[in-house]
């Protein structure tokens, strides 16, 4: 018997050894390391279909994993049964895909065994083994059709779609159940395996949802569907109205629309993006720190996810679907700008999930109706979405403010159907480096946009030989789309839609907060990185130069001031200390030094000075609400706590506007005390009876309480500039676009005059955004002709910031209007 047994193991393991001479596996799903498995007690197996193959490979990989031989229990007889059970019988014939549910004998015995004796459990861990995965349909049938062949039948088609497939092989263990709690005193151990088939079949459809996402019907077919729903066929009768064309010609163009949009998502094309970015990031990045994406996996299977990522680079929308990939999620159909298809370019994108829209469809409302049908189509079917809120890019590092078009079609979508749960994802991206970083500074120069080409992106190529350092990838909190419309609108569900093309005049004041709320959780989610906290600390010096010393210890306040008193408890921050990171900094040439017999100096060339803006912007937020208790003691003596609770509160809901902080009124006060203790803690201020006031001047630390002002001190100009022309012009003399235009260029003289090298002081933006949360807060209102007026009580806001800022920039200011 001992022989039989040896030849069975042999055997066993010499088919193992040639099945992972032709397969290559990669573990998905879960993290492992939170399964904590007791190794006292038995372990079984769940597969989805029997397959020896796939036995093969789930007794190689726990083995790595050090859970034990499933193979080597089966052996000894360990357990009754074997280790390994399946809860699907396969299809009678090939072309039948649903197999048949069972409850396999061998579970049915194990139930039995832990019946006998109160103390015995076995621990359950169900097993996908996916040959290829193929997040939907494509061009070769073969492929797909094999990438799941337990469904196929028979050991022709598993050997065909391991040959084919077996390069590309995942393996997603999914957290154990104990069959201890799942049984009932009383019940019969068949019930016991009934219920534990029960529950894995549930799951089993879930982990596919999230893994594989829902079948998507041939492109061709979809594409051809779009032109007859109601909406577009109701867009289509207007466009034969107002253009006097026939409507066969409209719905030839509705087709052209729905052809121009829809994404063809390939199989064989995410296998050479994975393989030629798997090649690019390994060439021009350190590599990619992932924060949070173990709440993504947990919450994913029961939602439908849309992710709303910042916008920094065009890297962003293949990093994230390359970082999903690699950890077992459904690739997600990406909203990409029509400026993306060209030619060689925009085929791969497409097959790679990427579906196009135009900037603008405003005035075309064909082209709308099959957006949104087609945009209906991917949220009803279930698959993972993703789209940027800001529109373009962000060319000055901050958070844009966010453009609701997006938002608003799937709320008009989520109105026609809510049966599937949406959920927002949150998704920062913090580089050390961007790709577009010349272009960037290019623009903000003054030089146009170059249109996206072929050439172009050839060109960028020659970035192949730089290093760009490393990527953090952070998943914010979600936003669940229910919760979100319950509170904003409670009684949602009771009106009835269809009359107002699902367009209720509630939608745009709803569709406004809940992109404030995707922007604000995108900066909730930021990360920080050594060329971020360097651009923080150089960039608050005179002429951006600084002792080496001296800004070794500013970066590592900044560190330890977030550290104690962090953004949010997703704030993440690099390690190392400030030695380590000036040296960083210098590889990736953020920075210049000079050597000096008294100590070396750190220094930026104009180019490195604007550069760093960028990442000073990244994560500006998280020290905005210190570094502006930081300006009302650098040029002040003393304040009572109840007088920086009043200042702050009058100057917060401005810099909430323009950088999407979390908090809301109710909560800043215990916030401004939280950094007041904080402050006092590291000695930056003091705080006696008679208030809080800064260190002496000649103190180490109120070099850095300057350094932190300074950081908030230019923004703080921006509105004292603003408010002065206000001033100056008078009550009901200029309109919104008028004081717009007139900062912005009195903000490019004073930048130039006094060498402020910070693009955003004069991004007209920026005065957009002040001016629209100054008519928020009634301090100004706009009269009949559209001008802006006010009243005297914006001068209390004017006195706020005389307090606070510098007299002799003040008066420059005043000079200059």
């Amino acid at each position: 018997m001992n022989i039989i047994k040896k030849i069975r193991s042999t055997l066993f393991r010499w088919q193992q050894k040639w099945l992972y001479g032709v397969i290559k596996t990669q573990i998905i799903g879960p993290d492992i390391k939170d399964f904590n498995l007791d190794p006292d007690k038995p372990i079984i197996y769940a597969m989805l279909y029997p397959s020896h193959a796939e036995q093969l490979v789930i007794d190689a990989e726990v083995n790595k994993l050090g859970w034990g031989s499933p193979h080597q229990d089966r052996i000894e007889r360990r357990l009754p049964g074997k280790p390994f059970f399946n809860i699907y019988r396969r299809a009678g014939t090939p072309f039948r895909k649903q197999g048949t549910p069972i409850v396999a004998k061998q579970l049915i015995r194990q139930a039995e065994w832990l019946a006998e004796q109160d103390e015995r459990d076995i621990q359950v861990v169900p097993v996908r083994v996916f040959w290829g995965r193929a997040p939907e349909k494509e061009g070769s049938f073969l492929r797909i059709w094999l990438q799941n062949s337990g469904t196929l039948g028979g050991r022709l088609f598993t050997l065909m779609a391991i040959l084919l497939n077996g390069r590309n092989t995942f393996v997603h263990f999914s957290r154990p159940m104990s069959l201890r709690e799942l049984y009932e005193p009383g019940k019969s151990p068949e019930m016991l395996a009934r219920k534990v088939a029960r529950v894995l079949r549930v799951h089993n459809r879930q982990v596919s949802a999230s893994v594989l996402g829902p079948d998507l019907s041939h492109r061709r077919t979809l594409v051809h569907q779009i032109p007859h729903k109601p909406l577009v066929l109701k867009a289509i009768e207007e466009e034969v109205a107002t253009q006097g064309i026939s409507k066969a010609k409209a719905q030839q163009k509705a087709l052209k629309y729905a052809d121009e949009i829809a994404s063809n998502i390939s199989y064989t094309n995410v296998r050479f993006l994975d393989v030629l970015l798997t090649w690019v990031w390994n060439k021009i990045y350190d590599g990619i720190s992932l924060h949070n994406i173990e709440n993504l996996k947990n919450i994913s299977k029961d939602n439908e996810i849309i992710y709303v990522p910042c916008h920094r680079s065009h890297i962003d929308y293949l990093l994230l679907s390359y970082v999903l990939y690699h950890h077992g999620l459904q690739l997600p159909q990406i909203a990409a700008g029509i400026n993306l298809n060209m030619p060689v370019v925009g085929p791969i994108l497409r097959r790679g999930g990427a579906f196009f829209m135009r900037r603008t469809f405003r005035d075309n409302k064909l082209y709308a109706a099959v957006f949104d049908e087609y945009l209906h189509s991917v949220f009803s079917g279930g698959y993972a979405t993703e789209y940027f809120v800001e529109g373009g890019r962000s060319r000055t590092g901050r958070t844009l403010s966010p453009k609701a078009g997006m938002l608003a079609m799937t709320l008009r979508s989520y109105l026609r159907d809510s049966r599937k749960p949406i959920m927002f994802v949150p998704v920062y991206t913090g580089y050390e480096k961007v790709f577009e970083a010349n272009s960037y500074l290019g623009e903000l120069r003054g030089q146009q946009k170059k249109k996206e080409s072929l050439l172009g992106v050839v060109g960028t190529l020659r970035s192949f030989k730089r290093s760009f350092g490393k990527v953090n990838v952070t998943f914010g909190e979600p936003i669940y789309f229910t919760e979100f419309l319950n509170q904003q609108r409670p009684d949602w569900r009771a009106e009835d839609y269809s009359t107002c093309d699902y367009r209720p005049e509630w939608a745009p004041k709803v569709v406004d907060q809940l992109a404030k709320e995707v922007v604000t959780g995108i900066n909730s989610a930021a990360s920080v990185n050594p060329i971020n906290l360097i651009a923080l600390s150089i960039l608050s010096a005179p002429r951006q130069a600084m002792d080496e010393q001296q800004l070794i210890v500013q970066m590592e306040s900044y560190r330890n001031l977030l550290a104690q008193t962090p953004y949010s408890k997703l704030t993440a921050l690099p390690d190392g200390n400030g030695a380590e990171w000036l040296a960083y900094a210098e590889k990736l040439d953020a920075v210049s030094r000079s050597k000096h017999p008294l100590g070396d100096l750190i220094q930026t060339s104009d180019r490195q000075a604007v550069t760093l803006t960028y990442y000073r912007n990244n994560v500006l937020h998280l020290i905005a609400l210190p570094s502006l208790l930081a300006c009302l003691f650098v040029n002040n003596q003393r304040y009572s706590s109840e007088q920086v609770q009043a200042i702050v509160a009058s100057f917060y809901p401005y810099l909430q506007a323009e950088l999407f902080l979390h908090w809301n009124s109710s909560e800043l006060s215990s916030e401004v005390q939280r950094w007041l203790d904080a402050l006092v803690d590291c000695g930056y201020l003091h705080l006696n009876d008679k208030g809080y006031h800064a260190t002496p001047a000649s103190s180490n630390e109120y070099a850095l309480l300057e350094g932190l002002a300074a950081n908030v001190m230019q923004t703080l100009e921006r509105y004292f500039l603003t408010l002065s022309v206000l001033s100056r012009k008078g009550s009901g003399e200029l309109s919104a676009k008028e004081l717009e235009e007139q900062c912005t260029l009195l903000a490019q003289r004073i930048s130039l005059l006094y060498g402020i090298n910070a693009p955003e002081f004069f991004d007209k933006s920026l005065f957009r955004t002040l001016i629209q949360q100054l008519v928020s807060e009634k301090l100004l209102a706009k009269n009949s002709d559209d001008k802006l007026t006010f009243s005297n009580e914006l001068d209390a806001l004017t006195s706020a910031l005389e307090e606070v800022l510098d007299g002799a920039l003040r008066q420059s200011i005043l000079r200059s209007v």
